[in-house]
């Protein structure tokens, strides 16, 4: 019996090393870091980069960019959503950049005028009182982090900017300012609340009816407060005005998720997001 019990305790004792032997860190999505010297935000701000592995049989094959807004909170998803939907197996859509923007001052980055006027009509001058740089936010993108993304990396002139909550209303503000910047648009749960549904009566006021907006994009809502919330009669708003428009070229589609709040909603919004605006692309390959 002590010699069994002697081997048992061996046994274990040589299994136990060998797993530890064997151990390393499982390290995914592999990304890189990269810091931008901003002269226009004048701040040094960090993104995410997440690329296609590299292919020996099309060395110079070139890919579309989806730069996102919120990368402290959403860049790993969609990384993982664009590599396993590129798939060879799967070839939902095209192999892509992920650029992930983190925040530094989120309500000045991300909010398109200042006001401190919070979603229930109430002041705040605390969290807010820094809003309203979204325009300058933009022109970092558009002046300082898109140039060195397609002088860095192989990249297509297909770009689709995608935000949540805040970023929501970024991704809104820029199409509705800038809209050639980008192809395609994603806002997640925007915050069409802002300064007294500031959003929403410049989409009525920028979207001439029967105009030309050749451009994809996908807006969505969770349940943030039942049908009655201001996230929900603000969604019906913009999907009803866009509608109203009858815009030429413009392919768009709003979801509503009822069993999601506002923070599961990106898991399966970002998802829909992605097979909405590549649901042709196989067609054409």
């Amino acid at each position: 019996m002590y010699t069994f019990r002697l081997l048992t305790i061996l046994f274990l004792f040589i299994a136990l090393q060998a797993r530890s032997q064997n151990k390393e860190p499982y390290k995914y999505p592999p990304s890189e870091v990269v810091t931008i010297k901003s002269k226009v935000l004048n701040e040094d701000r960090k993104v995410y980069i997440h690329f296609p592995k590299v292919d020996s049989a099309d060395l110079n094959k070139r890919f579309p960019v989806l730069y996102l807004m919120d990368a402290d909170n959403h860049f790993e998803l969609l990384a993982h959503y664009v590599d396993y939907l590129s798939r060879p197996d799967v070839l939902a859509m095209p192999k892509m950049i992920v650029v992930g923007i983190p925040n530094t001052n989120r309500t000045r980055d991300l909010t398109p005028t200042k006001s401190i006027t919070n979603y229930m009509g109430k002041p705040d001058s605390g969290s807010y009182k820094f809003s309203g740089g979204n325009e300058n936010f933009l022109k970092f993108i558009e002046t300082e982090l898109i140039p060195m993304i397609d002088k860095n990396y192989k990249t297509e002139p297909y770009k689709i900017l995608a935000g949540h909550s805040f970023g929501g209303i970024s991704a809104l503000n820029c199409m509705l300012n800038h809209p050639d910047m980008f192809n395609a648009y994603i806002a997640i749960s925007p915050s069409l609340w802002w300064d007294n549904e500031y959003l929403l009566k410049l989409t009525d006021e920028k979207l001439k009816k029967g105009s030309v907006l050749n451009k994809k994009i996908f807006y969505s809502s969770g349940n943030e407060g039942g049908n009655n919330s201001f996230f929900h009669k603000g969604l019906l708003k913009l999907d009803s005005t866009i509608a109203n428009k009858k815009l030429k070229g413009l392919d768009y589609i709003y979801k509503h998720y009822p069993t999601e709040t506002h923070m599961t909603e990106p898991i399966v919004a970002y998802f829909d997001a992605l097979r909405f605006i590549f649901k042709d692309w196989g067609k054409q390959r």
